[in-house]
């Protein structure tokens, strides 16, 4: 199930951004790629990528999922994004 402290931080805004854009482009994956195996359209997952729109909690989990990656590697702490 959901990580009880990602959901709490998630919830109160400790954390804004995301770093979808980045962790595609480290594995070289395409963001059509990602909006198929998703079941979204690609300017949904677009606007996931450019931060114009954070993902629900639930879809964050499932791009981690499909990323091979752990949820909370695909968000910026709001201090982090200053520096």
């Amino acid at each position: 199930m959901f990580n009880k402290t990602l959901l709490f931080l998630h919830l109160n805004n400790s954390y804004k951004m995301n770093r979808i854009k980045d962790v595609l482009e480290e594995k070289g994956i395409k963001q059509k790629w990602l909006a198929e195996k998703l079941g979204k359209s690609y300017n949904m997952v677009n606007s996931y990528v450019q931060n114009r729109k954070q993902p629900r909690l639930e879809v964050l989990y499932d791009i981690a999922k499909i990323l091979d990656i752990d949820a909370g590697d695909l968000l910026i702490k709001r201090s982090d994004k200053n520096e």
